[in-house]
């Protein structure tokens, strides 16, 4: 009897490599791609999003945020989903959520956040010298 070969769980959660990415996700502004079963979406912490996700979930602080989300929590994920998703068929994606995809939505939503704190952003100095 052969043995069954384990894939990586990042692995199951996203179609196979060869399968373009079919929607945009601008990096500058922290959209992140992410695939659900077969639905590609595209997630951003917006503050309006994570307001909203934070309001849901009864979240005392970022930090409780930021753990609930990234901490692969059901209810943290369903509503990431619904209310972080900037492009793609959130409805879909919900659908078809299974517990092998949680690793890679924890990644998402970690990169998403990651990206308010990213030093490289300091605005349009320029703007500001000449309103000034």
């Amino acid at each position: 009897m052969a043995k069954e070969e384990k894939k990586p769980v990042a692995e199951t959660a996203t179609p196979k490599a060869e399968k373009p990415f079919p929607l945009a996700a601008n990096g500058a502004r922290g959209e992140i791609p992410l695939w659900i079963g077969d639905v590609p979406l595209v997630i951003a912490a917006t503050m309006g999003g994570l307001s909203a996700v934070s309001t849901r979930l009864e979240c005392k602080s970022f930090q409780d945020l930021f753990v609930r989300l990234s901490g692969v929590e059901a209810a943290a994920t369903l509503a990431g989903i619904e209310l972080m998703t900037v492009a793609g068929d959130r409805l879909a994606a919900i659908d078809r959520l299974r517990l092998k995809h949680f690793p890679a939505c924890a990644a998402a939503f970690s990169a998403a956040l990651a990206h308010h704190f990213d030093d490289g952003d300091e605005g349009n100095v320029e703007a500001v010298v000449q309103a000034a």
